[in-house]
């Protein structure tokens, strides 16, 4: 296992839709080991591999970051199903360092992908769960959480972390 360095915002994977996994073989199991190490380093409770400089449609989730094994989630080419109500809470990412803002989200997803060992799952997420899906799915659509924002206040944010970063935004 190793850990990956986290791309910021600007970084041109970010903004692309990630390719799908056609075979999951063991260089896309040595990834997922790697988002997950990452991701609790970081720490995170979500990664997506194009944040990791990888365009594939791979995530890794762990609301516990580390803490219970069990609860960690690594899906392959996940998708939405269903999504049910709304919910507006603040979130971060790691792509996007020392920014938190508030973001609509579904309050309740249905969510199907694959396991690495091949298995289609289907998860029932709510709340927590379903924000971090939801945020982890746009990135593999090449969005970030300040893309839904308003435009003045993402046109603020970006200004400021331009500066903040030195960034070609």
């Amino acid at each position: 296992m190793a850990i990956r360095k986290i791309l910021k915002i600007g970084h041109p994977i970010l903004h692309r839709r990630a390719d799908p996994i056609n075979e999951i073989n063991e260089e896309i199991i040595a990834l997922a080991r790697d988002m997950v190490e990452t991701m609790h380093l970081a720490p995170g409770i979500g990664l997506a591999a194009p944040q990791v400089g990888v365009s594939q449609r791979i995530i890794t989730i762990d609301l516990s970051i580390g803490e219970k094994p069990e609860e960690l989630i690594i899906m392959i080419n996940p998708e939405i199903i269903e999504a049910e109500g709304e919910t507006v809470e603040e979130e971060g990412c790691l792509s996007v360092p020392e920014i938190r803002e508030k973001v609509v989200r579904p309050a309740k997803l249905l969510v199907r992908g694959f396991t690495l060992d091949g298995q289609e799952i289907e998860i029932e997420a709510k709340n927590l769960l379903a924000r971090v899906f939801s945020h982890e799915l746009d990135h593999l659509d090449g969005k970030l959480f300040v893309d839904r924002l308003s435009p003045l206040k993402k046109s603020l944010l970006y200004r400021r972390l331009k500066k903040q970063l030195s960034l070609d935004i």
